[in-house]
């Protein structure tokens, strides 16, 4: 799984390594850190690109992030997607717990869903949201979740 930084960078060191020696870097700055995990995906003809992202929020500080993308052929419904989303993020998000919790960093998970009826998203958030909360993960959704909807979004696009 290659993961890079927002300037391009490729990250060649496995991404528990690198998130670990992000947090001592900024920690040792007097940075208070939380971490944000999301997913966003855009269809794009029979190809759908699929973006996560770890957002490392520095408290009253700025925040930067590392990203991975990939792509699937997989034809798949808007719920379908939604779901494979939340379960791309969960993956990262169960990778790196033990090592946040040690650290004492909070971790919220954040999915690309809109809380309101009117959008097709919506059918996944219920699904979404307990998958969520049954792994012991803080959930953000639409609007409140900008690592997904906005950061993920932005490398998607």
């Amino acid at each position: 799984m290659t993961w890079r930084k927002f300037s391009g960078e490729v990250i060649q060191t496995p991404i528990l390594e690198e998130v670990e020696a992000a947090i001592e870097r900024e920690t040792n700055l007097g940075n208070k850190l939380k971490v944000c995990i999301g997913t966003d995906s855009q269809v794009k003809g029979s190809v759908t690109d699929f973006a996560t992202v770890i957002v490392f929020i520095r408290e009253q500080r700025g925040a930067f992030m590392f990203i991975h993308q990939e792509r699937s052929t997989q034809k798949m419904t808007i719920k379908e997607r939604m779901l494979n989303e939340v379960q791309k993020s969960i993956d990262i998000a169960y990778k790196l717990c033990d090592l946040l919790d040690l650290y004492d960093v909070d971790l919220e998970v954040h999915a690309d869903i809109n809380t309101n009826p009117m959008f097709k998203s919506n059918q996944a958030l219920h699904e979404a949201m307990g998958y969520i909360l049954s792994m012991g993960f803080v959930f953000k959704a639409k609007p409140e979740a900008f690592a997904s909807s906005c950061c993920a979004n932005k490398m998607v696009q």
